[in-house]
């Protein structure tokens, strides 16, 4: 089966390194990278989402995300076996080739600056899923981790609009509980949660709570259960068993045809015993297989999340 993982922020580390070629990179104990091609290759990888997320020390100008939209198309895409995904046509060749689709997706959209047509150009260059916020407030929505909690701004809800019209997919994982219910509220299209896991497990504000799940099950929407050790389990240690937790509690709530992973490679210090890397999926495969029907772990793996962008990317 192939591998789907809806968040790898390889971007990210692309442009806190200028100069290093991801195309080229080595894999090993002291790579700097989670993900590398090679790794990719080796854990079964069919579709990758490359999210743009700029770190908090950077500066957040309009210059900086098209730095990161070009290492996209510069460095992803010119690596050999890998094709971009703009449309449900784009993901169905992708896998008919055998080559790994790359989808490029934003993670916070603070130095938009609320400009609508900066966001119709990153659209041009392949945007097809984007994350209002991160963690913090900006001049759209609150984040997760924002103590006022606060929603949706006026700006923001005309951002939610502007991305469904035209086709941009909408990522809860980082809004705060306000901003998540506003969105479920506005959307008129399905969304997802690239990368979170369940609050009645492991109570952390990233993690979405039940009301929440059961919101996205009904909407239709995409649940990526992520590999962030401290979202997984409330140990110091998480391992594969931990974030198996995660996805029972997700399916006891009507999610078994929702949800899928996001790994969150490159974006975390340390890992889940277990999964350091992309080319560990192998094994997990083989631990869901002790453990679940081999049709429900092809569903995780690959099936639901491809049968959520088939229906919802532009054609």
């Amino acid at each position: 089966m192939r591998i789907v993982d809806l968040h790898a922020d390889v971007l990210c580390k692309l442009l806190e390194n200028p100069g290093v070629h991801w195309r080229e990179t080595q894999s090993g104990d002291n790579a700097l990278f989670d993900a590398t091609p090679e790794r990719l290759r080796q854990g079964g990888v069919g579709l990758q989402v490359f999210p743009l997320f700029l770190p908090e020390e950077m500066a957040h100008h309009p210059e900086t995300v098209f730095r990161g939209a070009e290492l996209f198309w510069h460095e992803i895409l010119t690596t050999p076996g890998f094709k971009l995904v703009r449309t449900a046509a784009d993901l169905e060749t992708a896998g008919r080739e055998g080559r790994i689709g790359a989808l490029f997706s934003l993670e916070g959209v603070g130095a938009l600056r609320g400009e609508m047509w900066m966001l119709r150009l990153l659209h041009r260059l392949g945007l097809r899923l984007l994350g209002p916020t991160w963690n913090h407030a900006n001049w759209a929505c609150d984040g997760a981790m924002e103590p006022r909690g606060g929603g949706f701004t006026k700006a923001g809800r005309q951002l939610v609009t502007e991305c469904e019209n035209l086709g941009i997919l909408l990522d809860v994982s980082h809004l705060s509980d306000r901003g998540f219910w506003e969105l479920a509220e506005q959307a008129t299209r399905p969304f997802l949660a690239s990368h979170s896991n369940a609050r009645s497990i492991v109570d952390h504000p990233r993690n979405l709570t039940d009301e929440q799940i059961r919101a996205m099950v009904r909407a239709n929407g995409l649940i990526g259960i992520t590999f962030v050790p401290w979202f997984a389990a409330k140990e110091e240690r998480a391992r594969v068993e931990d974030v198996l937790r995660h996805v029972d509690h997700v399916c006891a709530l009507g999610g078994e045809k929702h949800i899928a992973f996001g790994s969150d490679f490159d974006g975390i210090s340390s890992h889940v015993q277990g999964l350091e890397h992309p080319g560990r999926y192998a094994e997990l495969t083989e631990a869901m297989l002790k453990r679940y029907p081999e049709s429900f772990v092809q569903d995780i793996m690959e099936n639901n999340a491809i049968r959520f962008l088939m229906t919802n990317l532009p054609n």
